[in-house]
């Protein structure tokens, strides 16, 4: 069943309100104030809409901003929780092992492990390891001209 335009952009208001402040506390019954539905209808209709629950994409957004913290500052674990909206250390511990498997110290030793190991690596070849292969696409398109295969035929090719 396809959901209308309107609904649809209400939910994503309340979606973009969570992403800005996922450190809050977001209610069903605090969201559905934001997008002008009731809570049974909003949480239905999220759910249907992005695949997920509410609370598990709430849930989600605070994992990967902790992470990203637990990544790239050196705040201790305790301060990363509370920033990122849990309200005890150990719930966020709990979550976040249950979430990703591995423990928040884990994480952030791993990273930072990971992020030595590519301060090795010359930047000129990280650049070009992240840079797409190019040479593929054209080195395809000049076999096909040499077969003489148009573009419209190929497209028939790979289907």
């Amino acid at each position: 069943m396809n959901q209308d335009a309107k609904l649809l952009r209400r939910l994503l208001r309340a979606k973009d309100r969570m992403d800005a402040a996922f450190h809050e506390a977001w209610p069903v019954s605090r969201l559905s104030d934001v997008s002008g539905v009731s809570e049974a209808h909003f949480a239905r209709s999220f759910k249907q809409a992005f695949g997920v629950p509410p609370h598990r994409y709430l849930l989600t957004r605070r994992i990967e901003r902790a992470t990203a913290l637990l990544r790239d500052t050196d705040l201790s674990i305790t301060e990363i929780a509370f920033l990122t909206g849990w309200g005890s250390l150990g719930t966020f511990g709990r979550v976040f092992r249950d979430v990703t498997g591995e423990s928040p110290g884990a994480i952030r030793a791993r990273e930072r492990a990971m992020a030595h190991e590519l301060d090795r690596v010359p930047a000129c070849l990280l650049s070009a390891a992240h840079r797409p292969n190019l040479t593929i696409a054209v080195s395809e398109k000049r076999r096909r001209v040499a077969r003489g295969i148009k573009a419209s035929q190929a497209k028939e090719v790979i289907r």
